[in-house]
Formats: structure tokens, C-alpha cells, sequence
């Protein structure tokens, strides 16, 4: 490594894994946990509000749903709040500081989990306008989460475990979905024991439980608590050691905060600081970065995109897809409960066991594999399912059947986060230079969320009405989406065992390189 680099980045490095990194990832984990409960619990209950508000009482043949556009509103409308917080904050933690907006995404997530479950007023326009609302401000604080906790967590880490320390707070979004599904079971599993109602078909009035107009609004408060739980650590955490010395330029202060979470000693260096930030000074839009960084952003941005459509769509759409699995009973079979509750065990039973587990693969095997490698293979594997799934669906949705289609779907689960839904996390924040790595993570996590709209506002009007050949169509759409992917990971490298500094250039190295190669060419010249 040259020598340009710094002691305390050194330090940050080279230190052992102790418990300052395992508090870290719980402190930054859990924010996690509260973004995936947050975005993943309103599948559970969507279907509930359309048989609360707009059922049609005359007509008696089906129950009610949610009307296409309000669906896609209620379920998208956090997205698009996601996509508007990951590129204010993700600019704001690389302009006031990672800790500094770190506790205003918590507090704003705590104060709109509570309020999305309060409505002003009895009227479904009133509950569907309040529920929007404050699931947008939600939805802007979640993303706010994204790149401050990826950043974070890179710049704690030390570059031996790294990857692993990253993919393991992305791992709790695995979490975060189980309870979702959990959560919205027991709540569901208590109301219905104390709110006993006939099946649609045999009452179609009665079969919707008035009480159940509290369940749905229990179950979106409750994501309030785990924020909530973690705000006071998340204040003590001091900002982290790159910042306060590549950005703030003060050494000193940044070899006395890691110093003292190393409990090691650390040279201040302001000197070399100097040298190291006059070295680094150019901005995000300039042809410098678009140089040496320009093709990574590229392939960060579109991975995610691309990938997003296919993880969304799985999440968003899986209640419309179980009753064609066999998974979970036809609507007019149930009452509004039961209904909620047999979609948050399918929803349970599917994120244990195929979602979950990719998560904890990914961070067991980041560091042996390369994020590269385990990326290639994540697009791959999903693209070989969802065409099986495509091709073979009239099959595959028979009551037969229904457990293998249920395997090859949670396969793709499965290969999604052991593969690019966690790698394309690691990676913007390890592949660009401290000064814009939040504002580079945020850029790739809206690219993401761009494409988690294509799935909730384009591939969810597939799969609304659970027929087939949509369905069908959907699954071959995103097999496509997923080959793409695959084919737009060779824009990024690997980052496996090397220093931010080495991998974004910042410790000298690719300037000496790019000296090398003029002096080389100046050579060449002469000797001609």
C-alpha cells in the first residue's frame, strides 16, 4: 500500500474483530430490521383494507379489494418515499456527517410507523389519503437508512471481514420480513379467536370482522418499536474515523474517537491528512470521477435496478400468487381474518425458509466467493428458476404440484439474497471515495427503488387478479430482467481483502498508475 495513507485508516484496517463491530452491526442491523418490517407488513394487510373499505354489500359474489391504482398507492407510495430519502440523506451524510442524519432517519421512522396506523377520519378516502401520506414520510426516512448504514458499517469495518460485517446488516431486512409475516399472524391469530365470523361464501356481510379494522392498524404501529429501541445507541456511536478525517480534515480528533473504540493508540498525522485530501479534492460530477469511477456507478445503478424489479415484485406479489399455489385458501373461502392470516404464515413460511437463509449464506461465504462471484451466480440461478416457473407454470399451479412450486419459488428467494439483493448493498459502499461514498450508495439504492416501482406499479398489474397466463407472463418478464442483470455485473469489480482507500483509488495508487501509463506512452513517443 503507498504510503499516502493514514494511520488511523490503517488502524480502522487492520483492527481485530471485537465488540465494538458486533454492536455496530446490531445498532445499524436493526434500522434494517425496521425498513424491511415497514415496506414488507402492508402485503400482509392490503387485502384486509379492501374487504373493510370497499366491499360491496349488494353484489355479494366476491369480496372487496382495493381498487388496482389504490393497491399499487398504498403498497408503492413508501417506495417512492424511499427513493426521495436515500438521495436527500445519502447527500446530506456526505455534506453534515453519517452520524449526524443517522438519528433523524430513526425519528422520523418512529413518528410515521405510529401515525400510518391513525387515520383522519371514517371514510376509505380518509384512511387510504392518511395511510398514503404518512407511509411516504415513512418510506423517505427508510431510505435515509440505506446508504447512511452501508456507509457506516464500511468505514467500522476492517478490510479481512468487511463484506461480511456489511452483508450482515443487510441480513436483518431477512429479519425484518420474517416478523413482518409473524407479527401479522399473532395479531391476525388473536383477533380471529376473539372475533369469530362465517366464511364470505356463507355470509358475505358478516364474514368481515368489524374489529379487524384494528389488527391491520396494530401491525403497522408495531414497527415503531425496534427503532425505537436503538435510538439512544445510535446517538452514542461517534462518527466514523474516514469522515472525520477526510472530510472534516481534523486527524486529531478522528485518532482520538477510533482510538479510543480500538482502545489503541493512533498518530494523529494532520500533515499527511493534508497531502491525502489535496490528493482526493475532485468532485462527484467531475471528469476525474467519471474516470476512474464512472463505469462502477454505472454498474451499481443498473444491478440494482434490474435486480429490485425481480426482488420487489416477489415480495409485493407473493399474496397474489399463493392462492394459485394452493398455499393459502380462495378468497370467498375465508373470512377477512382468516384471509389475513393464512397470507402472513405463507408470507412467514416462505421468508424462513427460502429468504432468510440467503441472507446468512452471503455473509458465511462474501469473503471466500468475492461479491463478484456470488452476484454472477445470485442473477443466474433466478433467471434458471423464473424461466422454469414461466414455462411450466399450468403445471406447476395444481394442487399437485403446489410444494414443488413452492420449492422453485422460494429458490428464487433464496438465490436473490445469496446473490445480488445483499451484494449490490456491499458494493456501492466499498467502491467509491470517502468523500462521495453515502451520495454514490444513495444514487445506487434509488436506482434500486426506481426499479422496486417498475415491480409494485408494473408487474403487480399482473398478478392482481391471480390469473394465469399474467402471472406466467410476469415470471418470464422477470426472468429476463434477471439475465440482464447478470450481464451488467461485469461493469463492477471485486472488492474482497482490499482497503476503501486501495479499491477507490484514494491511497495514491491509481495515480501512480495513471503515471506510469503517461510516462509509458511518453516513451513510446520519442522513441518513434
Amino acid at each position: 500500500m503507498a504510503s499516502n495513507n493514514l494511520s488511523v485508516l490503517e488502524a480502522l484496517d487492520t483492527a481485530k474483530t471485537q465488540w465494538y463491530h458486533a454492536k455496530a452491526i446490531v445498532i445499524a442491523g436493526m434500522g434494517f430490521f425496521t425498513d424491511a418490517y415497514d415496506l414488507f407488513c402492508i402485503s400482509t394487510v392490503s387485502k384486509l383494507l379492501g374487504r373493510l373499505y370497499y366491499s360491496d354489500h349488494s353484489d355479494g359474489k366476491e369480496p372487496g379489494k382495493l381498487p388496482t391504482s389504490i393497491n399499487n398507492a398504498v403498497i408503492g407510495v413508501a417506495l417512492v418515499g424511499t427513493l426521495s430519502g436515500q438521495l436527500v440523506f445519502g447527500w446530506l451524510g456526505d455534506k453534515l456527517g453519517r452520524k449526524k442524519v443517522y438519528g433523524i432517519t430513526l425519528v422520523l421512522m418512529v413518528i410515521c410507523a405510529v401515525c400510518s396506523g391513525l387515520s383522519f377520519g371514517y371514510s376509505p378516502k380518509a384512511v387510504i389519503t392518511t395511510l398514503c401520506f404518512f407511509r411516504f414520510w415513512l418510506g423517505f426516512g427508510i431510505g435515509g437508512d440505506y446508504p447512511l448504514s452501508a456507509t457506516i458499517m464500511s468505514e467500522y469495518a476492517n478490510k479481512a471481514t468487511r463484506g461480511a460485517f456489511i452483508a450482515a446488516v443487510f441480513a436483518m431486512q431477512g429479519m425484518g420480513i420474517i416478523f413482518a409475516g409473524l407479527v401479522s399472524m399473532i395479531v391476525s391469530h388473536l383477533f380471529l379467536k376473539a372475533n369469530q365470523a362465517p366464511a364470505f361464501e356463507t355470509n358475505h356481510v358478516l364474514s368481515t370482522q368489524k374489529n379487524a379494522d384494528y389488527a391491520w392498524r396494530i401491525v403497522l404501529m408495531l414497527g415503531a418499536l425496534p427503532a425505537l429501541l436503538t435510538y439512544y445507541w445510535r446517538m452514542k456511536m461517534p462518527e466514523t474515523g474516514r469522515y472525520t478525517a477526510v472530510i472534516e480534515g481534523n486527524a486529531k480528533q478522528a485518532a482520538a474517537d477510533m482510538g479510543r473504540v480500538l482502545d489503541i493508540e493512533i498518530q494523529a498525522e494532520q500533515d499527511k491528512l493534508a497531502k491525502f485530501k489535496s490528493s482526493n479534492d475532485y468532485p462527484l460530477w467531475s471528469g476525474k470521477f467519471v474516470q476512474r469511477h464512472g463505469r462502477h456507478l454505472i454498474g451499481t445503478m443498473s444491478t440494482w435496478f434490474l435486480l429490485d424489479i425481480a426482488f420487489y415484485s416477489q415480495n409485493l406479489t407473493q399474496k397474489d400468487i399463493f392462492p394459485v399455489m394452493g398455499l393459502t385458501k380462495k378468497a370467498h373461502q375465508v373470512n377477512a381474518l382468516e384471509e389475513m392470516f393464512e397470507t402472513s404464515r405463507a408470507m412467514f413460511v416462505i421468508a424462513m425458509f427460502g429468504t432468510f437463509p440467503g441472507y446468512w449464506f452471503t455473509v458465511a461465504f462474501i469473503e471466500k466467493l468475492g461479491r463478484f462471484r456470488i452476484q454472477l451466480m445470485g442473477f443466474f440461478m433466478m433467471s434458471i428458476f423464473m424461466f422454469i416457473i414461466g414455462i411450466k407454470y399450468d403445471d406447476l399451479a395444481t394442487r399437485e404440484n403446489r410444494w414443488l412450486f413452492a420449492i422453485l419459488y422460494g429458490l428464487t428467494f433464496f438465490f436473490a439474497n445469496f446473490g445480488p439483493n445483499s451484494t449490490t448493498f456491499v458494493l456501492p459502499a466499498e467502491l467509491f471515495p470517502t468523500r462521495v461514498r453515502s451520495t454514490c450508495h444513495a444514487m445506487s439504492a434509488a436506482a434500486g427503488k426506481a426499479g422496486a416501482m417498475v415491480g409494485a406499479f408494473g408487474i403487480q398489474t399482473y398478478t392482481l387478479k391471480g390469473e394465469r397466463s399474467k402471472i406466467k407472463r410476469a415470471m418470464m418478464i422477470l426472468a429476463v430482467t434477471n439475465m440482464l442483470g447478470f450481464f451488467c455485473t461485469f461493469l463492477v469489480t471485486e472488492t474482497k481483502g482490499r482497503s476503501l482507500e486501495e479499491i477507490s483509488g484514494e491511497d495514491g495508487s491509481k495515480d501512480k498508475a495513471e503515471t506510469q501509463m503517461s510516462n509509458r506512452g511518453h516513451d513510446e513517443e520519442q522513441e518513434n
